[in-house]
């Protein structure tokens, strides 16, 4: 290399430490990362103070520590939100303490009751990490999902009537015919909203909820009539499904860790990989953020809105089956608890990405099986943890609102936002 190359090399050296202030590279990526994730902390953070105050809102302990004084009401007030908060991540993430002697001093069965807490945290994460993919997808691809919640259903009942109709199957056959039926029925039901929205213009939002309402009168009708286990009286249950369709669990009751906690996180890569790193991926996500471009460019918008639909209906069909095969073994009314609901707020909180949902179906995982322990042990009403969620949601969805309490810099550039046609936008 010669000298004059050696000099341009410099010149280039210098003019990109101007543009990017002198700061490494590293430097650069780890604060890009603290300016995606400071909301969403903050956010959580926010909703754990506010979550505290309506503890002691809400404890009839405090107002009498008040009548005695100011610092026993404080102090009251402080223990109080200490227990509830304390009962919450023990309950999640189990005890400390607990964990290092059963794995210092006690047996295989010993150390698994010890992290079961954790285990059951995951297993409540699971159907969120679908559910939360499902409306992601929506999102990018530039559609309201807002029938993840019916299509849940649909495809819970579709796995449930190949799970226990087929008999004689191996397992290995069995459990992926059973699962991808699920997903299978997901699939044809966004279709629908997708095919209307695509052809007649109808909006996705009306046509969703209309959808959702067919498809919990339907499956009560399957469970009360065809697919109603004999001897229960027509009561809303299904036969239990063939051990062969059954996604194994890893240990024993009570504990009920299953394998499908990794089939979501391969679905999540999965979802990343056709997202970023396909040519259906970037029509999705051009057609998302804007319809007129992508259809100046000869992208299909027809066919990909239809695609984006029924791919989103099958991650919602998947987090039904999931439900039923590795989890509760039959269907019955109550089988989801509200998954398609939460999942637009595991969107948002997520920023509509595979690996930001893991990390928000995970929170709201670990808050929900915390809750039951919280409300046990400190007497605070299960609802603070809804409220939490909430909260959350609120100030991840207005992102001002953090910015100014925390005094944080405006960006200079703001990230695209999905549009979503039909809400003013182009059909």
């Amino acid at each position: 290399m010669g000298k004059k190359d050696l000099e341009k090399q410099d010149i280039g050296k210098t003019i990109l430490e101007e543009l990017t202030g002198g700061e490494p590279k590293e430097k650069r990526q780890k604060r890009g990362i603290w300016k995606i994730l400071q909301i969403p902390a903050l956010a959580i953070l926010t909703g754990l103070i506010i979550g505290a105050v309506l503890i002691m809102a809400t404890s009839f302990d405090v107002y009498d520590a008040f009548k005695v004084s100011l610092w026993k009401g404080l102090g009251t007030a402080f223990a109080e939100v200490g227990e509830a908060y304390l009962a919450l991540i023990t309950g999640s993430l189990g005890n400390p303490v607990e964990i290092v002697q059963a794995l210092l001093y006690g047996d295989a069965l010993d150390f698994r009751n010890a992290i079961n807490p954790i285990l059951e945290s995951l297993v409540q994460s699971t159907p969120y990490i679908f559910a939360g993919l499902a409306c992601a997808l929506g999102f990018r691809a530039g559609l309201f999902n807002i029938g993840v919640e019916g299509q849940l259903f649909i495809g819970a009942a579709a796995a449930t009537f190949v799970g226990y109709s087929l008999t004689g199957l191996p397992p290995y056959i069995h459990m992926p015919l059973a699962f991808l039926a699920g997903a299978l029925g997901g699939a044809l039901w966004g279709m629908v909203p997708g095919l209307l929205k695509a052809t007649t213009g109808g909006h996705e939002v009306i046509n969703c909820i209309m959808m959702n309402y067919i498809a919990y009168r339907f499956t009560t009708f399957l469970l009360t009539g065809p697919m109603s286990r004999p001897g229960t009286g027509g009561m809303p249950v299904s036969p239990i499904i063939e051990k062969s369709a059954q996604i194994p669990q890893f240990f024993k009751t009570p504990i009920r860790f299953h394998l499908g906690f990794f089939i979501a996180l391969a679905f999540a890569a999965l979802v990343w990989w056709v997202l970023f790193k396909t040519t259906l991926g970037l029509n999705l996500r051009t057609v998302g953020t804007n319809p007129r471009a992508a259809k100046y460019a000869g992208m299909n918008i027809i066919a990909t809105t239809i695609i984006g639909m029924a791919a989103s209906g099958a991650l919602a069909g998947m987090a039904g089956a999931n439900e039923v095969l590795a989890v509760n073994r039959s269907m019955a009314i109550g089988l989801s608890a509200g998954y398609g609901f939460d999942s637009i707020a595991l969107a948002l909180l997520g920023n509509s990405h595979p690996v930001g949902v893991i990390f928000a179906a995970l929170l709201f995982g670990v808050l929900k099986n915390g809750a039951t322990k919280m409300m046990v042990v400190s007497t605070i009403p299960i609802d603070i943890v809804t409220i939490l969620q909430a909260v959350i949601l609120i100030f991840v969805a207005a992102p001002a609102i953090i910015r100014s309490v925390y005094r944080l810099k405006q960006p200079k550039v703001e990230a695209a936002a999905i549009m979503l046609s039909g809400w003013g936008g182009v059909k």
